[in-house]
């Protein structure tokens, strides 16, 4: 039982605050392992309001407190590096840049961007990146790597999934320039997760390095005309690496129709011919995500077809969430409303553990 990075919108002027610490303290577990909402490489990289950075030495700081809550607990902490791409606005760029991307061609505005105020917009065109800027954005990730091992972290887990800039230089259907994973042995080795984790690999280590895919969800226009093929080759990609700490999953809830609560009302053959290759053909530790419940969790566990199983939802509103499955006991419901607010206790901190809600009811 993981949890899931969950951005939260709480790190005020993008440092983590003492709230951070509470809100992941309350959810450790001695041996259990948190992932931290993801945390932007570079200035470059934010695409929501007052969500973190790693690329400073007071963002460093503010997350070794974090960290050092975790261990005192037992607990196990990786770092989520990302760098979100076009999938970003004007009003989060240095100067008012346009955002960076493999295309020149906005995300669709069958999505919206949250902006600093709380209200949506459309995603502006962002700026096709030559291929001379690539080696500066895979440092990037190596520096983030570096100072996450700074501020204690056990290890990071590359957000290379859900249409941020990674993914968008993997699928066919925001690339048109042709730079994506199954194009053979062309540019896309420049900008694909081969150089962004071989950087980090060798920063940090293979065993402290994980990687998030999804290859088959088309969030913010992510698609890709073949993804059991892309799904494949990224699949012998990571198995050249040996060691990696795990490669984490998404399930396709996240599409332009819309989210899809229950990964069991999916039935998607795509999906499920997806997950045949990765079982049949990854050889490391596997985590999955996406609208789990106990009951699914255990069966994809019992079933060899996860290792590990991350929640974000659940572990929001549930801060003992391992404690409440093991039990059997019944699960806080989440507010939605509060996800991406920037209260720092109102659905964040505040939603009571098992101990006291029914201290609470007898009395």
């Amino acid at each position: 039982v993981v949890l899931a990075p969950v951005t939260r919108c709480r790190a005020i002027n993008n440092i983590p605050q003492n709230s951070h610490v509470k809100f992941y303290s309350q959810r450790t577990t001695r041996g259990g392992l948190l992932i931290s909402e993801a945390n932007a490489v570079s200035p470059q990289a934010f695409g929501f309001p007052h969500s973190p950075g790693i690329f400073s030495e007071e963002q460093v700081k503010a997350w070794k407190k974090v960290v050092d809550a975790v261990h005192d607990k037992g607990g196990i902490i990786f770092c989520q590096l990302w760098h979100v791409g076009r999938a970003s606005h004007t009003v989060y760029q240095p100067n008012g840049e346009a955002p960076i991307s493999s295309t020149a061609n906005p995300i669709s505005e069958e999505w919206s961007i949250m902006m600093p105020d709380g209200s949506k917009a459309i995603y502006p065109s962002p700026r096709a990146l030559e291929t001379s800027e690539i080696p500066a954005i895979v440092e990037q990730f190596r520096a983030a790597a570096r100072n996450a091992m700074a501020a204690g972290f056990d290890g990071v887990e590359i957000h290379a999934a859900h249409g941020y800039l990674i993914d968008q230089f993997l699928k066919d259907g925001v690339n048109e320039a042709g730079w994506t994973a199954t194009a053979g042995p062309s540019r896309r080795d420049a900008v694909s997760r081969r150089r962004c984790l071989q950087a980090v690999v060798d920063e940090i280590g293979a065993e402290r390095t994980a990687i998030r895919l999804s290859p088959i969800i088309d969030h913010m226009g992510a698609a890709d005309s073949d993804p059991l093929s892309l799904t494949s080759h990224l699949i012998r990609l990571l198995n050249s690496f040996p060691c990696l700490a795990y490669l984490h999953m998404t399930e396709p809830r996240f599409t332009k129709e819309g989210l899809t609560e229950d990964i069991a009302s999916q039935g998607d053959c795509t999906a499920a011919k997806m997950w045949n290759i990765v079982k049949n053909e990854y050889r490391g530790s596997l985590m999955r995500s996406g609208g789990y419940t106990r009951q699914t969790a255990m069966e994809a566990v019992s079933s060899c077809s996860a290792d590990m199983i991350s929640f974000g939802r659940l572990f929001i509103s549930n801060p003992d969430l391992p404690l409440r499955f093991a039990i059997e006991a019944n699960l806080n419901k989440y507010d939605r409303s509060t996800f991406y607010t920037h209260d720092q206790v109102v659905g964040y901190t505040d939603y009571p553990f098992y101990i006291d809600s029914t201290e609470t009811n007898s009395k």
